[in-house]
């Protein structure tokens, strides 16, 4: 057998009469794998699958758009993921009585993901990095379904804070994942588009999920809403496997591939990683009791230095290892280290006025909770419509003004709640939310793609795994805390159980404000990003 100038190789008649051992052999045969050969006559079957699937990829990946259908493949597993985000919320009092416990230990099936995410997230990015994306992808959603048929069969509560917890171990798998290929599949100067389209799922999986679920739990149970949604993940899986082509390569070829990426695994920074997972874990679980235990207490003291224990060693083994996890000539390029910072002040702001909504409508202006989930939608609706026209708008004026123009609008939605009152109108709060989901929808997929652009393509799980930790810690970050100055103030004042006074509707101004002051650190950061040229891209490609 010898090899032709394409580095396949020909197959001739007399090679296998000289070596007659390789006419039963299949892997000789280049239509063997094809067709399910393995040497044996029971296997001899016709494998049906891979045969569409390979005409599916060779479609696909001959096409134009075959960036769009990646995209389109990866949406159809996030919409999957996410539609449940919000809508288990509604059932928590229901989950409660039926495994007789009380709802705060069941915020745990939210505080729990969240911490096995950052966990998770360092390591899985680097792994995806080194293993490939897809194969991460793939692994995450099949821990989806495991998780969705866990939570739907759970006998008792420990059963189901568990399988909530795998949920965010895959949550880090498939997030890091999905966003490394989708940036790997576009150009530098694309990516704000596909990163609008991804905003619009992610935004608008969790409306989907209230508009479709509650009736589900209403009428079904709160259990059928998991088997659904393994039902759409199981068919995310498969079109995946069916539009994202897998590696491809004789078996030798195959072979030194996986050498390689184990022996880079094994070279990778493995304390490094592991310090980083502490640390955002320990400040996310810091930040989550720190308000039941109090900021002092000995386990919120604890929680607090592992976490900047786990951050201090991190930050070392980035200087000193040979191998680090993010190497270090990234912390010194703006458009690295400044999305991550904008990521991080606008989720504060954007979740922790999420999170004081609800108190501010019941409490202050004497809401139902019909009334206030009504009204809040108004927001996520705003925040997927302007993604995708956001992510186009941005490649007309650039990643750098739509992100200072998004991080403006969520400034500006804070200091419009910091400043409603006893005769504020219904109109004024509704801008307020329209101001919150334009300014999330404008500055997400321009900051995203920033970053992106900075990062070597065999490094973008560890880009996304940094980007979402900052996200994450945010987003913790601004829950708890505006929602523990609020409380607070309305503690010092005596005017705890009180409602619909102009007393307690100033308890929340501190925490707004708060809110407004922290995003502006983004919008700062937001004036100190390098713009993107485009033509200067072009010109590369």
């Amino acid at each position: 057998m010898n090899d032709n100038f394409d580095g396949e190789p020909e197959f001739s008649s007399s090679h296998h009469r000289d070596n007659p051992e390789e006419l039963l052999d299949p892997s000789y045969d280049p239509g063997g794998i094809e067709f399910g050969a393995s040497g044996s006559e029971t296997d001899a079957d016709l494998n049906w699958f891979a045969m569409v699937r390979d005409k599916a990829q060779t479609r696909a990946t001959s096409s134009d758009r075959y960036p769009w259908w990646v995209l389109t493949a990866l949406l159809a597993g996030l919409l999957a993921l996410n539609i449940t985000f919000t809508v288990f919320i509604v059932a928590l009092p229901t989950v409660a009585s039926e495994f007789h416990t009380s709802i705060t230990v069941l915020t745990w099936t939210m505080t729990g993901p969240l911490l096995a995410y950052g966990l998770a997230a360092p390591l899985l990015g680097k792994t995806g990095d080194i293993f490939g994306h897809r194969r991460l992808y793939l692994f995450g959603l099949a821990g989806a379904v495991v998780s969705a048929v866990l939570t739907a069969l759970a006998p008792d509560v420990i059963t189901l804070l568990g399988a909530r917890t795998l949920d965010g171990i895959q949550g880090a798998a498939t997030g890091t994942a999905s966003m490394a290929l989708i940036m790997n599949a576009f150009r530098p100067e694309e990516r704000v588009k596909a990163m609008g389209w991804w905003t619009l799922v992610g935004a608008g999986g969790p409306v989907i999920g209230v508009s479709l679920g509650s009736p589900i739990i209403q009428f079904f149970g709160w259990r059928a809403l998991f088997w659904i949604q393994a039902v759409l993940l199981v068919l995310a899986f498969i079109v995946v496997v069916i539009i994202l082509p897998s590696d491809r390569g004789t078996p030798e070829e195959l072979a030194k591939k996986r050498t390689k990426a184990t022996k880079e695994f094994r070279r990778m920074d493995w304390i490094g990683s592991f310090s980083l997972s502490l640390g955002v874990t320990g400040i996310m679980l810091a930040l989550s009791i720190s308000p039941l235990r109090g900021w002092t207490g000995p386990l919120s003291l604890m929680s607090w230095g592992l976490g900047i224990a786990g951050m201090v060693v991190f930050v070392y083994r980035i200087r000193t290892s040979s191998n680090p996890l993010i190497p270090p000539h990234y912390f010194k390029k703006r458009n690295f280290v400044m999305p991550m910072v904008i990521r991080a002040t606008s989720n504060f702001a954007y979740f922790g006025a999420f999170f004081l909504f609800p108190l501010l409508m019941e409490e202050g202006y004497n809401y139902s909770i019909g009334e206030v989930g009504g009204v809040a939608i108004a927001r996520p609706i705003m925040f997927a419509i302007c993604s995708p026209l956001a992510g186009y708008a941005a490649v007309k004026i650039g990643e750098k003004t739509s992100t200072i123009a998004g991080t403006i609008f969520i400034t500006f939605s804070m200091i419009i709640f910091a400043t409603l009152g006893t005769g504020s109108s219904l109109v004024v709060v509704i801008l307020a939310l329209a101001f919150s989901g334009l300014g999330m929808g404008v500055a997400m997929p321009s900051s995203s793609s920033t970053m992106a652009n900075e990062v070597k393509e065999d490094e973008m799980g560890v880009m996304s795994a940094a980007q979402m930790l900052a996200m994450q810690v945010g987003e913790v970050a601004g829950i708890q805390i505006l929602i523990t100055i609020q409380q607070g103030v309305a503690k010092n004042q005596g005017l705890l159980g009180t409602h619909q006074t102009a007393a307690l509707l100033a308890t929340f101004h501190i925490p707004f404000f708060v809110g407004a002051a922290v995003c502006a650190i983004g919008v700062v950061c937001a004036f100190f990003l390098k713009p993107f040229s485009r033509m200067k891209a072009n010109a590369n490609t």
